[in-house]
């Protein structure tokens, strides 16, 4: 017997009088988001995402009269993902909205609500590979110059938080981090004597990378500029409310940084962190080891990397081989 025909409990914070209006499909897309939080550690990002994409996914089976998740056969699939490509939306838009879907599809043939999987035997269109967009090393360091606090200082004597752009800048460059790492991070995950800072990933993941020196000068100087004492416990990173810096506070840092630098080209956070493994496969790091530091689950979303660094191969290749030349 299939749960679909089973009665459902009613989630804490329901009476049974209001939980037996809400309809089916409503209650399971709960279930699931509850699951995926709880159970597999989802971040806040993902949540919203997949949160507003069943939403509208609800509000589309509600026009087709589909309040049940077994009457989602494989021909209202297909006419979902046509309505959502008539929307004209980007393929990783397009992409992300059939994954979150599926998602629950998934959790649903787990959880025995359905018996059968409407997406066999649907073609679903391919992830588009785009090389990540990343600064040189040269743009790297303009950057990086640009942002030293003696420079910005001398350009605005009024602003307060040169230390601590420089060293959001220095440690995102030198460790690779995501935004919502960086966001993350606890004065504590900084080890200034092993030289490693541990980072909370996607799924709650914790990794441990290497941090440079230059880093942790620029992260002592921001500290010193700090009111003490600074415990471990404590934000790494503050705005100026003296609390946690949140990802968007990030991304906002990051831009106005790529501003004062004079970059006509947009450069964000992921820029940098694209910028870092890049950087680090031209001098000869393994592709395994810049896996472990992006924090990537699968080796093949770090490979597409090795596609940027083919130019600095074929250069590297020119200078040793002794007949890669003609001699004429």
């Amino acid at each position: 017997m299939w749960r679909n025909h089973e009665v459902l409990q009613p989630p804490r914070g329901y009476s049974n009088s209001s939980f037996a209006k809400i309809p089916l499909m409503n209650l399971l897309i709960e279930k699931f988001l509850l699951h995926i939080k709880s159970q597999l550690n989802f971040s806040k990002h993902t949540l919203m995402a997949y949160k507003s994409d069943l939403k509208e996914f609800m509000a589309h089976a509600k026009k087709s009269d589909i309040d049940n998740p077994i009457k989602i056969d494989r021909l209202f699939l297909r006419g979902y993902i046509g309505f959502i490509q008539d929307k004209k939306c980007s393929r990783a838009t397009l992409l992300r909205k059939i994954s979150s879907l599926r998602s629950f599809i998934n959790y649903l043939l787990t959880e025995q609500h359905i018996e059968n999987d409407p997406f066999a035997l649907i073609n679903i269109p391919r992830k588009e590979k785009r090389l990540p967009h990343f600064l040189t090393e040269k743009e790297m360091e303009k950057l990086t110059n640009y942002n030293k606090p003696d420079e910005v200082y001398e350009q605005n004597a009024d602003y307060k938080f040169a230390e601590r752009d420089f060293a959001l800048l220095e440690i995102m460059y030198s460790c690779g981090l995501r935004r919502s790492e960086v966001s993350f991070l606890n004065v504590g995950d900084v080890d200034f004597i092993s030289g490693f800072v541990r980072a909370m990933g996607k799924g709650s993941k914790e990794r441990m990378i290497p941090i440079g020196d230059n880093a942790l000068m620029a992260l002592r100087n921001y500290l010193a500029t700090r009111h003490q004492p600074v415990t471990a416990g404590m934000p790494l990173f503050l705005n100026n409310k003296h609390t946690r810096l949140s990802d968007s506070g990030v991304a906002l840092l990051v831009k106005r940084m790529a501003r004062r630098a004079r970059f006509a080209r947009p450069v964000n956070a992921h820029t940098i962190r694209h910028s870092f493994a890049t950087h680090l496969l031209e001098h000869g790091c393994d592709l395994r080891s810049v896996q472990e530091m992006l924090g990537h689950k699968n080796l093949e979303t770090t490979q597409i990397y090795t596609h940027i660094t083919l130019n600095q191969l074929k250069k590297v290749y020119d200078k040793a081989h002794p007949r890669a030349k003609d001699d004429k």
